[in-house]
């Protein structure tokens, strides 16, 4: 099988990033809608409760997506590799795997959230009534584990296939079939969270059968197959390992959650956790955008990479630098100045929980540009095949922020819970930045002799 895309023209570096940037941070804000819609509707019809319920349940089925995103990276970094060294038949082999994994790894979620959902949400401190309403979320995303796996997976699977606008089309047509189902749910039915899981997963499918007839299609050289020849353990273990660090960051986002409402449970209410939802859901469109720059970083530094470009490898990265940094203070300046006005999103007119968000806001948020550059620099390592430094970083950005919660709480009460995590972010970041600087001039030093400011389009 032989790729067949017309010739590309050529583009400045500026031109190739945007090219993949702006879809790809389309796609995740658009795939942070499911989440941040099922708030705004909880909070409007299920109030402070269901608000503390669906955030004691997001850390659980928030696994689910970043298992679907390192399939789905994993195998795309591979896609894109294979196509900057043009090799069609290793492409294929990629995505024969991605399909493989994708079976496997949902049926052991499956298991695992239908019979230990409940337990994952006692650890966190959830009284029986939130447990009550928590449990209708998490068990569903349970039995519908494939659809969301393979909704995480398959559309950054298209966007290495060179089709990063049918990628972010698919996503938007999900949102929006979220949205509307949400409101025929939760505030016709009165369904409650169930109802909120119910609309997810039918516009997950939605995404899914879409990314099904996309590989059917002459749009695509690849096709999804459910074979089993040529499969090797070492290829799945290539992908996990490339898209580890990014399920290693939804592990680190879902444990520090989960810490959180830990926490906030033995020195607030649950009026604190249904506040902490709803500064989470401030924090998450920072954060989609910061992965939505790195993502779609991803394919052209691994297209360079695989075509031997350093100097294109360090400008590329260089202005997802500058774009993640401006997003990040641009967006705290905004919640900083307008509190209330964004809170109100999320809250029917209660005051209390008002209050207790606005200051979660000025105490939470302050070094979430940080957090965003600690992203970037993960998903850079794993576009220049340095698994391990990525899952590394990954990790470090995990276990940093557990003497930080154990300790400032004793010190600080509720304050010290809502410092935690950007004073763990300040930490890390006096080491990961230098180590990415470091990498990129090393990279360059070793060759000089690669294209200038016009290149291929990957």
């Amino acid at each position: 099988m032989q790729i067949t895309h017309l010739p590309p023209p050529t583009l400045t570096i500026n031109q190739n990033f945007w090219r993949y940037a702006i879809p790809s941070i389309a796609a995740m804000l658009v795939t942070g809608l499911y989440q941040i819609v099922d708030g705004i509707f909880v909070g409007h019809y299920v109030g402070y409760q269901g608000l503390a319920a669906i955030n004691m349940a997001w850390p659980i089925t928030y696994l689910l997506s970043g298992l679907g995103l390192m399939i789905g990276i994993g195998s795309g970094t591979l896609i894109s590799i294979a196509r900057g060294e043009n090799n069609s038949q290793h492409a294929q082999r990629a995505l024969d795997h991605a399909v493989l994994l994708i079976a496997v790894v949902s049926t052991i979620a499956l298991v695992l959230f239908v019979h230990f959902g409940e337990t994952l949400l006692t650890i966190q401190g959830a009284n029986h009534s939130i447990k009550i309403l928590a449990l209708q979320y998490v068990q569903s995303f349970g039995w519908a584990a494939f659809v969301t796996i393979f909704a995480g997976a398959i559309p950054m699977i298209i966007r290495n296939d060179d089709s990063p606008k049918i990628a972010t089309g698919l996503l938007i047509t999900g949102a929006l079939t979220n949205i509307g189902l949400d409101y025929l749910f939760i505030g016709v039915f009165n369904w409650q969270l169930q109802g909120a899981a119910i609309a997810t997963i039918i516009a997950q499918a939605i995404t899914v059968i879409g990314g099904i007839l996309y590989f059917c299609s002459s749009y695509s050289p690849l096709r999804i197959r459910l074979t089993m020849i040529n499969i090797q353990l070492n290829h799945c273990w290539k992908i996990v390992s490339l898209g580890s660090s990014v399920l290693i960051m939804y592990l680190y986002t879902s444990f520090v959650v989960a810490l959180h409402n830990y926490q906030f449970m033995q020195y607030g209410t649950e009026l604190t956790v249904g506040a902490f939802a709803i500064v989470g859901y401030m924090m998450t469109l920072y954060y989609l955008v910061a992965e939505g720059i790195a993502e779609g970083m991803q394919p052209p530094v691994s297209y360079y990479y695989g075509a031997k470009q350093p100097r294109n490898i360090k400008k590329t990265t260089y202005l997802a630098i500058k774009v993640t940094i401006i997003a990040g203070i641009t967006w705290f300046a905004l919640l900083y100045s307008f509190p209330r006005t964004l809170i109100g999103l999320f809250n029917s007119g209660n005051a209390a929980l008002t209050s207790e968000a606005v200051g979660g806001i000025q105490l939470h948020l302050f070094a979430m540009f940080l957090d965003g550059l600690i992203v970037l620099a993960t998903v850079y390592f794993m576009a220049v095949d340095k698994a391990g430094k990525a899952l590394a970083i990954s990790v470090s950005n995990m276990l940093v922020q557990l003497p930080f919660l154990y300790f400032l709480p004793q010190w600080l009460g509720v304050k010290g819970v809502w410092l935690s995590m950007p004073l763990s972010t300040v930490l890390l970041s006096f080491i990961v930045i230098p180590m990415l600087w470091l990498d990129i001039r090393q990279r360059c030093r070793e060759n000089t002799a690669d294209i200038e400011p016009l290149i291929l389009q990957p």
